[in-house]
């Protein structure tokens, strides 16, 4: 991210305005500042790593940050703001993930804290430190400025003793804060402290029978054995249950914003109700709504299902994924493969709009929090003769790909060359890495799934139209005037008018997405797709006619059968 923004009268005076939500939880934290007087911001972000890392916790990450860079632009930079992404690794592993190799390896230790456990990767000092791993070499990629910390360090460290401590001696303050919230069963072996066994590292769930707050010990007995034990809370010889955990980290290191799923409303508020037991006062946020799978099911670390950072990333940039972050943070969103072009291209036409907009519109552009305030501009493809340059959608792309069955970036090249001579993969970086991603996305998901279906009688009238028209337009045709000139065909065909269109009259009726319907499944194989004019001369005109006769030949159909 970038070191510093350039707080111009407009920015500040948009931004104090702005609806978008960054801006509105930022000025929460604006009124905690003025209430305290406090001169710096600390933000967190939690990562349980019982699991590989998946977008949800990437997601909180990025929220995060634009929430905090929204942040330094209310205040104009003038209070010090830090980031935190704290891995709980010193949690007990409950069970062995569905999504790793070796599970037999894991299975051996469970019960011990994650950084106890062996990697079944076999590339890392632990489970714990893997799944750290890959979480922090994602965030270094997207640029993320953040302190990573480790549950493990800070409590073995000595960083959470006087906490510890301190929990310890309001012991009976928190559990009338905790004990309400079970069942009498649970209710009645519960101690928000967690002994770690000093014979087998196991992170025991016991009763208390003594403490000592003076000295910072808890008594105990291991349920199998019956011996007892004395254990210190500091030291890392003792651990926290995950709510008073939670809020103990907040008293502990002064955190001023934390954001949660919707899943944790309620333990948002008992960890809160902790901290003012414990003097403190917890942080503002909001609670996320929570991704799903494709069948509508919460996604999940230990059952792998939804998508990896690394599978989004095999089909798109991570300024797409940070742009699916970005909207409707509140909304349950569908976390699949197919909603990966969209976010894609709708990353790409708030990128295109943002130089034309004013700054009241920009602040609510994703693009300025994706970017940090500070996005690039976009690439175009200047054709001959036209005086704007044309941006190239991922949709556009993927059908390029599917009429010329390209599984190689250079096929992809060959067509833009033609249509921009200039244009290189040296000259225009991102767009070739779109085009990777599209060539990817083709092979895997659009190819499998491609369904050509026959014209009847009235399509193949108007597909020869279309292919007539086509032949009679110049060499120097640009993307809106073969745009226009299928518009016109459509628009004479009754079953495809549109007298609800927008400026439609009765002479001159608008054209249904029902005709564009029709050459996206005839000639792509496909339901939809991007504005045909531009498709054309991407692709060319002649290619197009040539697609055009061979749909009508009933080649397509063939070869699908």
């Amino acid at each position: 991210m970038p070191a510093s923004l350039t707080f111009s009268p407009e920015l500040l005076d948009a931004a104090r305005v702005s609806p978008a939500w960054p801006f509105e939880e930022a000025k929460k934290l604006v009124k905690r500042v003025k209430d305290s007087g406090q001169t710096s911001v600390l933000f967190e972000t939690g990562y349980g790593p019982s699991g590989l890392p998946h977008i949800g916790t990437f997601g909180e990450v990025a929220r995060t940050s634009m929430v905090r860079r929204a942040f330094e632009v209310l205040t104009e930079g003038r209070i010090a703001t830090r980031l935190i992404a704290f891995s709980d690794d010193m949690d007990g592993l409950r069970k062995v993930p569905d999504n790793i190799p070796n599970k037999e390896l894991v299975a051996a230790h469970l019960g011990k804290p994650l950084t106890q456990v062996p990697d079944p990767f076999g590339t890392h000092d632990s489970f714990g430190a893997h799944n750290n791993a890959r979480l922090r070499a994602f965030l270094d990629a997207f640029g993320f400025d953040y302190e990573f910390a480790s549950s493990t360090d800070y409590y073995k460290g000595g960083r959470f003793d006087a906490a510890l401590k301190h929990m310890l001696a309001r012991y009976d303050a928190v559990m009338k804060i905790m004990l309400p919230s079970f069942r009498e069963e649970r209710a009645a072996t519960y101690s928000p402290f967690l002994p770690i066994h000093p014979r087998t590292g196991v992170v025991m769930q016991v009763a208390l029978t003594g403490m000592d707050p003076e000295a910072g010990t808890i008594d105990w007995a291991d349920p199998e054995t019956g011996e007892k034990f004395t254990s210190p809370v500091t030291g890392g010889h003792c651990k926290l249950q995950w709510k008073p955990d939670w809020a103990m980290r907040w008293y502990a290191l002064g955190v001023d914003y934390e954001m949660a799923g919707k899943d944790l409303i309620d333990s948002v508020k008992l960890s809160g109700q902790i901290v003012r037991a414990l003097g403190g006062r917890p942080p503002e946020g909001f609670n996320y709504e929570l991704f799903l799978d494709e069948k509508g099911q919460k996604i999940s670390k230990s059952k792998g299902n939804g998508l990896t950072i690394e599978e989004w990333l095999t089909y798109a940039s991570p300024e797409s994924l940070a742009q699916f972050m970005f909207q409707k943070p509140t909304a349950a969103k569908r976390l699949s493969f197919d909603v990966i072009p969209r976010a894609v291209d709708d990353y790409l036409n708030f990128l295109d709009a943002y130089q034309r907009q004013d700054w009241k519109n920009r602040l609510g552009n994703p693009v300025w929090h994706i970017h940090a305030g500070n996005p690039p501009p976009p690439e175009t493809l200047a054709h001959e003769g036209e005086a704007k340059g044309t941006s190239v959608s991922f949709s556009m792309l993927l059908n390029l790909a599917a009429v010329a069955n390209a599984e190689d970036p250079a096929v992809l090249w060959g067509f833009l060359r033609r249509y921009a001579p200039s244009a290189s993969p040296e000259n225009h970086p991102h767009l070739d890495k779109l085009v990777g991603y599209a060539v990817a996305y083709f092979r895997d998901f659009v190819k499998p799934a491609k369904q050509y279906r026959a014209a009847d009688e009235v399509e193949r009238e108007v597909l020869q139209k279309i292919d007539a028209v086509l032949g009679a337009l110049p060499q120097s045709a640009t993307a809106e005037d073969i745009q226009t000139a299928l518009y016109d065909v459509g628009r004479a065909v009754p079953r495809y008018q549109d007298f609800a269109a927008k400026n439609a009259t009765p002479e001159r009726p608008g054209v249904s997405n029902d005709f564009f319907n029709m050459l996206y499944e005839v000639l792509l194989g496909e339901k939809k797709g991007p504005r045909f004019g531009s498709f054309t001369a991407l692709y060319g005109v002649a290619n197009t006619r040539k697609l055009i006769d061979d749909a009508l030949a009933g080649a397509f159909v063939r070869s699908a059968a």
